[in-house]
């Protein structure tokens, strides 16, 4: 059996969705199941079992013997929150508890970290573990993230093999339920629809155009075939950045979008809100050379080819992957 925590969210659900595709489908569900628009991520997926992401635990310490990989996908993952005490409980305790009993039971672990690991740059984007103890990210999110990987990297005891996944800016089908943290590509998506328009966060940085703010957009169906990828290669145990490898602009973001919509372009652009503004990210790039050092070889989506899957095969028709 294959178990996947935060398995009704967006990259949990599409992970189900390509294991299944690969025939995969003997697949623990972990997770709080109580949120209907999420439910609607797991439907027609075949799956073995559901685990409330509470007993999950007290499951494992029964069932162990079966399982045969962990996909510790689940996480909060809001970045305006900033209450330390949730982030600490599920992001990095949680987290711990996932990694001892992958130790004790000799499971396979790949888990999610993140970019905002990375904060403002300073250190760059290389996925090198000597600097991640130097890291500054700019909100509890990033910090809890960061905690997990430095906390990871100084056990004694590992898992036989691991892997930590430093997810860029994801975006896709499935992500139906998660409001304000949804991709840009969603949101505009929705605007245009409502509006015909798309309003863009104004740069607030003199060396930054307006829309010329740069993230390394990833498409869902990419990072789930790294994440099989792993799943096959079970060595080369470490962190690794997960992202297109290439930055782009919102407003090839918002571009593609209309192009893609056949909606003629209105673009606006107003003040990044107050909360955040202090902690945006201006540019992101993932160096994937580690990777496809182990031997990584597909290519990934254009944010061209991304957009255009997405919104034509998902958004319009309102359909789930």
């Amino acid at each position: 059996m294959l178990v996947v925590t935060g398995a009704a969210g967006f990259i949990g659900s599409c992970l189900i969705q390509r294991l299944n595709e690969l025939n995969f489908n003997l697949i623990v569900a972990v997770d709080h199941f109580d949120n209907p628009e999420k439910k609607k991520n797991l439907e027609g997926k075949k799956i073995q079992e559901f685990v409330n992401r509470d007993n999950f635990f007290e499951w494992l310490d029964k069932n162990n013997t079966h399982v045969e990989f962990i996909f510790h996908i689940g996480a909060r993952t809001d970045t305006t929150e900033f209450n330390k005490a949730i982030f600490d409980e599920l992001n990095v305790d949680y987290s711990q508890k996932i990694w001892k009993a992958c130790i004790d039971f000799q499971i396979p672990l790949v888990y999610a970290s993140s970019a905002a690991t990375y904060g403002n740059g300073e250190f760059g984007y290389d996925d090198n573990e000597q600097t991640i103890p130097q890291l500054k990210p700019l909100n509890p999110y990033g910090d809890s993230k960061n905690d997990f990987d430095i906390w990871a990297l100084k056990q004694e005891k590992k898992p036989f093999f691991w892997a930590g996944l430093k997810f860029f800016n994801v975006y896709g089908p499935n992500e139906y339920h998660k409001g304000r943290m949804a991709s840009v590509i969603f949101h505009a998506y929705n605007q245009i629809k409502a509006t015909g328009q798309m309003k863009l966060f104004r740069s607030h940085k003199a060396e930054f155009t307006d829309g010329g703010q740069m993230r390394d957009f990833v498409y869902v169906k990419d990072v789930c075939n790294v994440i099989v990828f792993l799943m096959h290669h079970r060595k080369n145990s470490g962190i690794y950045n997960l992202g297109s490898g290439k930055a782009r602009t919102f407003l090839d973001l918002a571009k593609n979008t209309f192009k893609n919509m056949h909606v003629q372009e209105d673009i606006s652009f107003i003040d990044t809100p107050i909360d955040i503004r202090d902690k945006y990210q201006y540019f992101t790039e993932a160096n994937m050379s580690k990777l496809k050092g182990i031997g990584y070889k597909d290519e990934f989506h254009t944010l061209e080819k991304g957009i255009e899957d997405y919104v034509t095969n998902y958004l319009i028709p309102g359909k789930y992957w």
